[in-house]
């Protein structure tokens, strides 16, 4: 709280200032205009001398305290605060009302486009609360973008797959603002102790692209060991699940005779031609590696399509 008469009288005013102007940083007061801009609102005079602000000691401690207060204490939270409800934004009310809060509505939106059972929406509806009155980290986040990685966590919770690039295709935010929201939920559930969240098994994907490819039982168990296998002789580096997925698809169909092309496996997977191209040339050079030992090869695999 305010050390001082001067602090006391102008301590709500600087909250509501720095809350109806959130481009200035309470933290750096160094600009003339921003200090003018704040004297000028708590009724405090400055006078002009060339390029410089005269200021007196009260003023300039007045400055100081402000910048402290920023680092050390509340101010923020309180600052949040007023603006929440210059927003008319009652995050108490809207978190246990679904039908007003727009984080529920595309959560409801989202699984509807890609068949969600309604656990996997109350699930995310859960998760969007918790990590909502606890991510101090997500303050300024999109709430869609929230919204939008929470859904994503509930279907790995629940071993739904779907992967992150079926969640964006529905989504109404960038996939930069949900791969940052998913990465800052994650502190937030590590923070209040939750639960991690278990990553999927190549396998748990590759049967449902497989199936929709329309490949064979045998096309589908290779292309399974092929990208278990690269990732445990860590062949494939920072490679995502979904193109070593991918590429291990083409490789294997490639070798049999139910054979597809990178576009149609793109198509499916969701993954460009590139990614899969380049994955696969990564895979290539160790294919002798990659395949089990009880396939019969419709084509070799020195005749395997070179990149």
């Amino acid at each position: 709280m305010p050390l001082s008469s001067l602090y006391d009288k102008h301590w709500e005013n600087i909250l509501q200032f720095f809350a109806e102007h959130p481009e200035i940083n309470p933290r750096f007061l160094t600009k003339a205009q921003d200090i003018q801009a704040i004297m000028s609102y708590l009724g405090l005079s400055l006078t002009p001398e060339g390029s410089k602000l005269e200021m007196d000691d009260q003023i300039r401690g007045l400055l100081g305290w402000i910048e402290y207060n920023s680092n050390y204490s509340s101010m923020d939270d309180d600052i949040y605060q007023r603006r929440a409800q210059m927003n008319n934004f009652n995050k108490d009310e809207q978190l246990t009302r679904a039908p007003t809060n727009p984080a529920y509505r595309e959560i409801e939106t989202m699984a509807n486009r890609i068949n969600l059972p309604q656990t996997t929406v109350n699930k995310a509806n859960d998760l969007f609360k918790r990590v909502f009155n606890n991510g101090n980290n997500l303050r300024g986040q999109s709430i869609l973008a929230i919204a939008s990685a929470c859904l994503y966590i509930a279907c790995r919770q629940e071993k739904l797959q779907r992967t992150y690039k079926e969640i964006c295709a529905v989504s109404t935010t960038s996939k930069k603002k949900i791969a940052l929201c998913f990465k800052l939920i994650l502190k937030t559930l590590a923070n209040i102790n939750e639960t991690r969240i278990e990553l999927m098994e190549n396998s748990d994907y590759m049967t449902r692209f497989c199936i929709r490819l329309g490949l064979t039982k045998i096309v589908q168990l290779t292309a399974i060991y092929i990208a278990k296998k690269a990732v445990n002789i860590d062949i494939v580096p920072d490679r995502s699940s979904v193109s070593i997925d991918a590429a291990a698809i083409y490789m294997a169909s490639q070798a049999l005779e139910d054979k597809r092309t990178q576009t149609e496996i793109g198509d499916i997977v969701g993954v460009d031609d590139v990614t899969i191209r380049e994955t696969y040339k990564l895979m290539l050079p160790h294919a002798v590696q990659l395949f089990p030992n009880y396939i019969n090869f419709v084509t070799p695999i020195e005749q395997l399509p070179p990149m």
